[in-house]
């Protein structure tokens, strides 16, 4: 989930119970399946495998689940393929909702969102309809509690490898980039043992909505619990300022 707290938000994740953390597992799973059968299975060749080994890392997934991960998806020629869709909508008070997910059944997929929208009183809309209130940026957290490195050092270090922009807060820094510029950012700070809370191309909203009626916060509550509790589902963007 993309908003002011991200940070708050990925610690608050990695402190859930393990059906959650099964979830985040499950997720990642797709992301390394769907990598391997675009660029292989070897790390060194694939950006994007390398990209996604370095987000499971991050998210304590276990070494010898990566490893199983990719070779499953590049031994088994009859393994599920994982199709992307993206569905825009409007949650109350005319907050916008991205949502990503891969799939083997667009169908089931569809209905589920639509479902998660419908029960929290908000829409689906069409392609576009949202997503032009969001920029496409690569962006890395940094938990301040577990850098040695002075932030200035930081700042310089992301800015050379090519970073957009370096922010810090009281508990964390975080580092912009552009999509295109996202891996090399990420594998200069690994080269440097930074370690990284989360690190992704995600969707950051240019602007957020306040919403102050007790009804619209249960119905945006609600269609993001129900949104991550569908496995399908991948990321969800949303410039709702919690």
């Amino acid at each position: 989930m993309s908003g002011h707290s991200k940070f708050a938000n990925i610690k608050h994740k990695k402190e859930k119970n393990d059906a959650a953390k099964g979830k985040i597992f499950t997720i990642i799973g797709r992301e390394i399946a769907v990598a391997v059968k675009e660029g292989g299975a070897d790390p060194a060749n694939n950006s994007r495998l390398r990209d996604v080994i370095a987000k499971a890392k991050a998210n304590n997934m276990p070494n010898d689940t990566i490893e199983r991960g990719i070779k499953k998806a590049a031994g088994d020629a009859d393994s599920v393929n994982y199709e992307s869709v993206t569905y825009e909508g409007y949650g109350p008070s005319g907050t916008a909702i991205i949502v990503t997910a891969l799939t083997d059944n667009k169908n089931r997929t569809a209905a589920n969102v639509r479902n998660a929208f419908t029960k929290g009183n908000g829409s689906i809309g069409t392609q576009g309809c949202v997503s032009y209130m969001f920029d496409e940026k690569g962006q890395i957290l940094i938990d301040r509690n577990e850098c040695d490195m002075e932030s200035d050092d930081l700042m310089m270090m992301a800015l050379d490898a090519g970073a957009a922009d370096f922010s810090e807060e009281e508990d964390s820094f975080e580092i912009l980039t552009e999509p295109a510029d996202f891996t090399a950012v990420r594998e200069a700070l690994e080269k440097e043992g930074i370690p990284m809370a989360d690190a992704q191309v995600t969707m950051l909203p240019q602007t957020y909505v306040t919403l102050t009626s007790d009804d619209d916060i249960a119905n945006i509550e609600k269609i993001l619990a129900l949104l991550d509790e569908d496995d399908d589902v991948q990321e969800v963007y949303h410039n709702w300022d919690e």
